[in-house]
């Protein structure tokens, strides 16, 4: 490039560049190289930019691919390059911009050529580029060092070693930038890949021992929300949105490999911060995927989060992510969702938080809630949720997972707020209705084949028995209630006896029967004791005479059922899910990387 260059569109007829891919080879001690990396023009950040840049460097790429295996100018340029990071860090503290500048420079063509060279060709036949040496054309010495890998190792060092100051603030983002280029051959093929050269690199060999340090680095950056240094205060041009860019890529990286599952036990790390910083952040689907990572996968995590004291600073940012389920994405909701079932296995979770009161959510918009317990805020969102998915996406993954979250907090249900109370029985009635529709439907679709034989039937069938074990389930989740802490929760008596008639069709139905004894016996006691009491009766009055008759109820007729309690697992294939969903918060997250979108294989893009 060199110190003449001053905007992409002269790229191609850069005479460095021109030099580096032609079929003339540059030794690692020529002065060219000094000047290669001595270009100053800014560093494209929008995405308008980044495709200029390529479509600009195409050309010296193709180029480079012809010439290299007779030059073997590639391994000389990331020889180069290694020597300069082995002075790196005593170049930050001596405040050498020259010596910086020039190493991200080199960083930033590498991480260029690399990403078109991993777009075009294998991972064996990439390797293979990186061992071509200045011989006779087309040969390449087998014995040497992996010099690929060796990339790898220095760019993790450089990350997890070098001082993240001002002056070193820019190669720092350019490292983690080339990190994820070296994963992305992901990015081009439709299957996931299990095995590959990078994870290989990164999961034995020389690069092993600084996993664990890159993560715990990356979950720092993370941590600390970085922003870029104030303008003037380095010699090379600034990116935009750093800050962003290093925590977007960090996640990514993370959560590309499979080490951060167990990282966290070999480290020390804030965990104070680390929460506090998770909380803030869940407006993000990548910080919503590491809360969920770190609490799936670690043990040291999950159990410090569940002894906090506040832990209505994670959930409510949770909550509203469901809240707003019709502008997030899937996955996002998927994310959500199974944090709150992991944290609804813990009974201690379950009981603390109805005891945290919280005073006017401004978010919730069907009604005023003045007061209300975060836990009578979270059944009324997953039950929200729930009716959403019912009448829109028809997702049973959803269903189940919102109806378990509910089902391991049944038991501990305290003091439950009347709208709470009464969205429970609301959303029984709206089953029960679905449930008779589809009845219905399915007999007249009957009574209509006996006339004619060629009109193929409906699925009404399984239609009815996936709505009546969502049925079941509700039922299950009253009568946990009322079998464990019935004393506790008089405003879901009232609303139930308020909607009695709505379980007088499941009375003897042969799916319910069993569990319909329990809230039969219930309904049939408070409503005894309210018929003695006379008529016209206050609501007030009502839930007295409930208070007082929780006392009289025997509760030995009270049939025993099992402990409602499930536990999230995760597929027996995850990475099927979790690899393009990562990926995709990568492409559309990297502030400083793009890719044509017709070359991803991995997730369908659009041509835009």
């Amino acid at each position: 490039m060199g110190s003449n260059s001053s905007k992409i569109s002269d790229l191609p007829k850069n005479e460095y560049l021109q030099r580096l891919s032609g079929p003339e080879a540059v030794s690692e001690n020529d002065p060219f190289w000094n000047q290669l990396f001595s270009f100053s023009f800014s560093a494209p950040t929008s995405s308008t930019e980044l495709k200029l840049l390529e479509e600009a460097t195409i050309s010296v790429c193709k180029s480079l691919v012809e010439n290299n295996p007779r030059t073997g100018n590639l391994a000389a340029l990331t020889k180069v390059f290694l020597s300069r990071t082995r002075e790196l860090r005593l170049s930050a503290e001596c405040q050498n911009h020259i010596f910086i500048w020039q190493t991200h420079n080199a960083l930033f063509i590498i991480c260029c050529l690399l990403k078109v060279f991993i777009c075009e060709m294998s991972e064996e036949e990439l390797q293979l580029h990186f061992t071509y040496e200045e011989k006779s054309p087309g040969t390449y010495s087998s014995d040497s060092e992996d010099l690929l890998e060796e990339l790898l190792c220095s760019l993790i060092q450089l990350i997890t070693d070098t001082p993240l100051l001002d002056i070193t603030y820019e190669i720092s983002v350019e490292a983690i930038s080339a990190m994820v280029v070296f994963l992305s051959c992901q990015l081009f093929h439709k299957e996931v890949l299990r095995q590959s050269i990078s994870h290989k690199y990164l999961m034995q060999g020389p690069c092993l021992p600084y996993t664990s340090k890159l993560v715990k680095t990356l979950l720092y950056n993370f941590i600390r929300q970085e922003k870029p240094p104030p303008p003037g205060t380095h010699v090379f041009p600034q990116q935009s949105d750093g800050g962003g860019l290093l925590y977007g890529l960090a996640s990514g990286v993370a959560n590309s490999s499979p080490f951060p599952s167990s990282v966290p036990h070999t480290f020390q790390i804030n965990f104070n911060s680390l929460y506090t910083t998770l909380c803030e952040q869940q407006t993000s689907d990548q910080a919503t995927l590491l809360l969920y990572t770190l609490l799936h996968q670690n043990a040291n995590v999950r159990t410090y989060m569940l002894a906090r004291t506040d832990m209505e600073n994670l959930v409510l940012p949770i909550l509203e992510i469901l809240y707003h389920v019709e502008e997030r994405n899937s996955h996002h909701v998927y994310m959500a969702l199974i944090i709150l079932l992991i944290l609804t296995e813990d009974d201690g979770f379950n009981r603390s938080i109805h005891e945290v009161i919280l005073k006017n959510i401004t978010w919730y918009s069907e009604r005023v809630l003045t007061e209300i317990s975060l836990g009578s805020l979270l059944i009324l969102v997953v039950i929200r949720t729930i009716q959403y998915n019912m009448t829109r996406t028809r997702d049973k993954y959803l269903h189940t997972n919102c109806l378990a979250a509910l089902a391991n907090m049944s038991a501990q249900f305290r003091s439950l707020h009347q709208y709470a109370a009464q969205r429970i029985i609301s959303l029984f009635s709206l089953l029960s209705k679905k449930h008779n529709k589809v009845l219905e439907q399915a007999t007249q679709s009957l009574r209509g084949s006996l006339s004619s034989s060629d009109v193929p039937l409906p699925d009404y069938a399984q239609d009815l028995s996936v709505i009546e074990e969502v049925i079941r389930m509700m039922l299950e989740i009253i009568n946990s209630c009322l079998t464990n802490s019935l004393h506790h929760n008089p405003n879901l008596v009232y609303a139930l006896l308020y909607k009695r008639d709505l379980f007088e069709q499941f009375r003897t139905h042969p799916s319910f029967q069993d569990i319909m004894q329990n809230i039969d016996l219930v309904i049939s006691f408070f409503s005894s004791r309210l018929l003695q009491s006379g008529a016209e009766l206050s609501v007030e009055r009502v839930l007295e005479i409930i208070k007082q008759g929780v006392v009289a109820l025997p509760k030995d007729r009270l049939k025993k059922f099992p402990e409602l309690k499930f536990k999230y697992v995760e597929e027996e294939q995850p990475e099927e899910f979790f690899i393009p969903y990562v990926w995709s918060l990568v492409y559309n997250s990297a502030v400083g990387l793009y890719w044509n979108p017709q070359d991803i294989q991995l997730f369908a893009m659009d041509s835009d």
